[in-house]
């Protein structure tokens, strides 16, 4: 049995009542990082069912700095389901157990930073078919709230995550069945959604095995996150700082160090190096928000590594 740290409860795994709000999103996002194949990415679904359209996200960072991308936003009527573009997520046990696939075109991105401005990514880097299947299984509690809807949150008023163990197969056109095994963490949300309704944020999320993973979140001056340390075992962050390190005079992170405190008293270092980059952009009147993806390995206390995603957000005047 799962253990939950927070008012969420195991069926909401699946998709929830389509509210009425026009902004109104329900998202998925589950990320894996294989540190044999040094590789990882992500995939993310987002339904915006009262807008007719999902945004879908998937990318997979290849040992030699390049990545495979995809972003669309296939047409949708309903929240039943995540199930489009090409993307599906299927719980196969609440709160343990769901798998994710992908079965569609990707732009091959040498130089993923390329993708600053994505129309001419996409039209001057060739294309491939790629087939990605991912089952990911709860190695730690779950952990979140579902704010009452008077709360005025307009970015997750439901929100939860939890660290995962992750198995599965890529292949790259008809190219050889690569196996993944590794860790990652999932990410469920609902409720209106706009991604320029906080200023900025800093989201740092790793594992290093199956008894232990972190998320490090910086929203403006508000301070987040947890360890887990083993399967039943979540301890909260209360004071972090984060020294980053940019490439030139871009807001592209390359490194950062991220000192943390939490509840019990523990202390600890994380030192962080970006080892594939992509930057991303969502733009909605006239606004243009930054969001910076970094498949990232991290050295904890001087010791143990483990590998995950830092994603860096900022609004750009």
């Amino acid at each position: 049995m799962v253990t939950i740290v927070g008012n969420v409860k195991p069926e909401d795994d699946y998709t929830h009542p389509l509210g009425p709000e026009e902004n109104f999103n329900e998202s998925v996002y589950f990320n894996f990082f294989d540190r044999e194949h040094q590789m990882g990415g992500f995939l993310r679904i987002g339904n915006r069912a009262n807008e007719g359209y999902a945004e879908m996200t998937v990318i997979v960072y290849l040992p030699d700095g390049s990545a495979l991308f995809n972003y669309k936003r296939p047409q949708i009527s309903n929240n039943d389901a995540w199930d489009a573009g090409g993307m599906k997520v299927e719980v196969i046990t609440p709160g343990e157990k769901l798998r994710t696939t992908y079965a569609g075109s990707v732009v091959n991105l040498k130089d993923p930073i390329e993708m600053r401005e994505p129309s001419v990514a996409f039209k001057e880097n060739p294309h491939s078919k790629i087939k990605l299947d991912l089952v990911h299984e709860g190695v730690g509690p779950i952990y979140g709230h579902v704010a009452d809807e008077k709360s005025g949150n307009d970015f997750a008023r439901a929100h939860y995550e939890q660290h995962m163990r992750v198995t599965g197969t890529l292949q790259v056109d008809d190219g050889e069945v690569l196996e993944i095994t590794g860790h990652g963490l999932r990410d469920h949300s609902w409720g209106p959604r706009y991604w320029q309704s906080i200023a900025d944020y800093r989201w740092i999320t790793g594992n290093f095995g199956d008894d232990l993973g972190m998320v490090i979140s910086v929203v403006g001056d508000r301070v987040g996150g947890v360890f887990h340390k083993g399967p039943d075992t979540i301890l909260k962050i209360t004071d972090v700082s984060i020294d980053t390190e940019y490439e030139g005079n871009t807001n592209y992170h390359k490194a950062l160090t991220a000192r943390v405190k939490l509840e019990n008293g523990d202390e600890h270092v994380v030192e962080g190096s970006v080892k594939g980059f992509i930057p991303l952009r969502n733009r909605r009147a006239g606004q243009f928000t930054h969001i910076g993806e970094g498949m990232t390995e991290y050295v904890l206390d001087g010791d143990r590594v483990g590998y995950g995603l830092s994603e860096y957000l900022d609004q750009v005047e």
